[in-house]
């Protein structure tokens, strides 16, 4: 079976995007793993810090290593990570990739911490992929009432993209382009800088990573891909398709109360929420 770094390379070659997809349980997980199988790609399981918490860091790892027993490209990493701590936990727990988050910081601090876990990474003996975040994309994937007010000024440049990565030896980069955790409650769109993106993609050696996919359009989506975003995370629609097909399953059985009966409803819901943006993004 081929590696995360081996498939990322393949679908940069590619100029296509694998799936990333956060989930909190197992229902999610195995939704996501059956889309997976279902369109014939490889597929990215992500878990920020409060959804591992949930599930268990070393639950979702064995999940992950179940479905890859079974032969299924499924990877697992850790999303959003803000310490140097909480990277090397996740790195000892098994994860294929990891992702620290210091876009918060001054840029020399999150230089300065992505270089000790790039460190860290490279003596595991294992081959863990390491991604690093700068500019704005926002902090939570949730339904939010407007932007976050200093997106825009805050895209990543050329010039910043290429400084963080020579310094750092970093694997893949999310730059700021557009963007935003997060989807608009009134329905907006955010707008993808495609442009930005080849810029950076054509000024720097490693591939990149589109956060925030929730909620832009899927002509952008599909085009993020081919201009050089190889990874492309999906979150609140994840979670926007959860509850309203728990919701849906709760009212069509109002007097229901085995859980695996009305959890269900968001189990398919997730599924056909995955599957149309690994459709999306592979081309399939």
């Amino acid at each position: 079976m081929q590696t995360l770094r081996e498939a990322i390379t393949q679908a940069r070659e590619g100029k296509y995007a694998i799936g990333h997809f956060n989930v909190s349980d197992s229902n999610q997980s195995n939704a996501v793993i059956a889309a997976a199988q279902a369109v014939g790609v490889p597929v990215i399981i992500g878990a920020s810090e409060g959804e591992r918490k949930f599930i268990g860091e070393k639950n979702l790892a064995a999940l992950v290593r179940v479905a890859r027993e079974a032969g299924l490209q499924v990877y697992l990493n850790a999303d959003h990570t803000y310490s140097v701590e909480g990277v090397k936990s996740v790195i000892d727990a098994g994860y294929d990739a990891v992702i620290f988050d210091g876009s918060h910081l001054p840029m020399d601090e999150n230089i300065a911490n992505t270089k000790e876990i790039v460190a860290y990474a490279r003596a595991s003996g294992r081959d863990i992929i390491v991604e690093a975040e700068i500019g704005r994309i926002g902090t939570s994937s949730k339904l939010l009432d407007a932007p976050p007010e200093d997106m825009d000024a805050n895209l990543t440049t050329v010039e910043e993209a290429v400084h963080f990565v020579t310094e750092t030896g970093v694997d893949l980069l999310a730059p700021a382009v557009g963007t935003m955790h997060g989807r608009l409650k009134g329905g907006g769109e955010p707008k993808i800088d495609l442009a930005r993106i080849t810029a950076i993609r054509d000024a720097i050696n490693i591939p990149l990573v589109l956060h925030g996919g929730s909620g832009s359009s899927d002509s952008d989506l599909g085009a993020a891909g081919p201009a050089g975003c190889s990874i492309v995370h999906i979150n609140t629609d994840i979670r926007v398709a959860y509850r309203k097909g728990i919701e849906e399953a709760l009212v069509a059985n109002i007097d229901e109360i085995a859980p695996y009966k009305f959890l269900a409803g968001g189990v398919a819901g997730v599924q056909a929420m995955t599957e149309k943006y690994l459709r999306l993004f592979s081309g399939k």
